[in-house]
């Protein structure tokens, strides 16, 4: 299964990758945190390694580790701006419950 940004999530993830100089390439992974037990990773990345799976998404490299794929395969990342609040949102499918504050989530 493919993880995929919206055309928002990617327009967002140029935007802030070439302020910087850089590639529009996104590391997504997911560690150990909160109460329900894992929470997202995001970061800007620079290259891929041995242990990556590379997908392309709306013109952005997206970088999943292939230990953390079985938690992230079908996640589709949005970015939202609500207000005075803005950030990425994932509609993963392997998702079962989360956290009342929607910082953590379980498989």
């Amino acid at each position: 299964m493919v993880i995929s940004l919206t055309p928002a999530a990617a327009a967002h993830i140029r935007k802030y990758a070439e302020s910087r100089g850089q590639n529009p390439a996104l590391r997504l992974g997911v560690r150990n945190s909160g109460c329900s037990g894992l929470a997202y990773v995001v970061e800007l990345a620079d290259a891929s390694g041995p242990d990556d799976v590379v997908y392309d998404s709306e013109g952005v490299r997206l970088i999943v580790e292939r230990k953390n794929l079985p938690y992230l395969a079908g996640t589709e990342i949005d970015y939202r701006r609500e207000g005075l609040n803005a950030g990425f949102r994932f509609a993963n499918p392997n998702e079962k419950a989360s956290c009342g504050c929607g910082e953590s989530f379980t498989v």
